[in-house]
């Protein structure tokens, strides 16, 4: 008996052929892959990115003639000190330098560092 009989032997260009074919098959799984994994990637949106508008620079705020409201625009002063300002204002007379603005009950030297450029009096000399 031929054991042979059902067993076909591979010839040299089917087994070349099928090592083309696997080497195929292992590129288009490779592609595959790499253009799944780009796929993954969270896309890239371009936005337009603007400055914040700038604030309007405005004048110091002159102690002698500025009103409550005034006052209370400037950081750390509330309705309160506003009043202590315009009080002191009238019993005491102009300010004569933004330094005695430490006078006021209320106002100490950190206050007033904070007030620095947002504040004038009338007269005073400027640097």
């Amino acid at each position: 008996m031929n054991h042979e009989r059902g067993v076909k032997r591979i010839t040299r260009g089917e087994l070349l052929l099928l090592a083309l074919t696997a080497a195929f098959l292992c590129l288009l799984s490779g592609l595959y892959l790499h253009d799944r994994a780009a796929l993954d990637l969270p896309a890239a949106v371009e936005t337009e990115i603007s400055a914040p508008p700038e604030e309007p620079e405005l004048s110091p705020l002159d102690l002698n003639t500025a009103a409550a409201e005034d006052l209370t625009e400037l950081p750390g002063i509330g309705g309160v000190l506003a009043q202590r300002i315009l009080d002191y204002r009238e019993e005491h007379g102009p300010f004569e330098t933004a330094e005695d603005l430490m006078n006021v009950p209320g106002i100490g030297e950190g206050k007033l560092a904070g007030l620095e450029g947002l504040i004038t009096v009338s007269g005073e000399e400027r640097e």
